[in-house]
């Protein structure tokens, strides 16, 4: 039986998995980071059990708001690096699990499906890389000699360039249009898979 993970769409499905899970997570980290609200206005006149004020106590506290932005924005980019996104998956865990707790902690309508799928996609990549995670747990990993797709640089080099263009268009644009970041976003990564598969096709008829 063909190992699962030299499968071409099962290895690319885990490369988009991490580029939409960090794109999301540098998109969201950066507006912490310059010390803003996510929100269009104040919770501090809600009820102390609403949502929305839990959130403006949060931006108040000012450090603590930007350090999560701040976890956020490294997960996010060690993620989408590809070569890193082990270490990404490790730090983006316990992140991921925070915001689903809350989602469930508060009434925020169909919100925990959204952070549930996210949080289920991280442990996914644990999945992916069990024989590699084995060492945290005293076990014996598995040296996999397979090539994995994720070691061609084009792949590096297309997460690299979504989280240039996320990161460039956060910082410069106070009122975005997450439409136009979510267009171009996919834009790059859909030209990666072109030239990334292509390189592949390449690379199989040589050898």
């Amino acid at each position: 039986m063909k190992n699962f993970k030299t499968l071409v769409w099962a290895q690319i499905f885990i490369i988009y998995t991490r580029y939409i899970i960090g794109g999301a997570f540098v998109f969201a980290s950066l507006i912490k980071i310059k010390g803003n609200r996510f929100t269009t206005e104040s919770g501090a006149l809600y009820p102390i059990d609403n949502p929305w004020h839990f959130f403006e106590t949060m931006y108040q506290s000012g450090l603590y708001w930007k350090f999560i932005g701040a976890g956020q924005l490294i997960a996010g980019f060690l993620l989408m690096t590809q070569k890193y996104a082990k270490l990404g998956a490790i730090i983006n865990f316990p992140i991921i699990l925070n915001i689903f707790v809350i989602t469930i902690s508060y009434y925020f309508a169909l919100t925990p499906v959204i952070t549930g799928m996210v949080l289920l996609a991280n442990i996914l990549l644990f999945a992916w890389d069990w024989n590699e995670f084995k060492v945290l747990f005293n076990l014996t990993p598995i040296i996999n000699s397979d090539a994995r797709l994720e070691k061609d640089r084009v792949w590096q080099i297309t997460g690299l360039t979504m989280f240039l263009f996320t990161f460039i268009y956060r910082v410069l644009v106070d009122k975005y249009n997450v439409f136009f970041w979510g267009v171009i976003f996919t834009i790059i990564g859909f030209i990666g898979l072109l030239v990334g598969l292509s390189r592949h096709r390449k690379i199989k008829n040589s050898s």
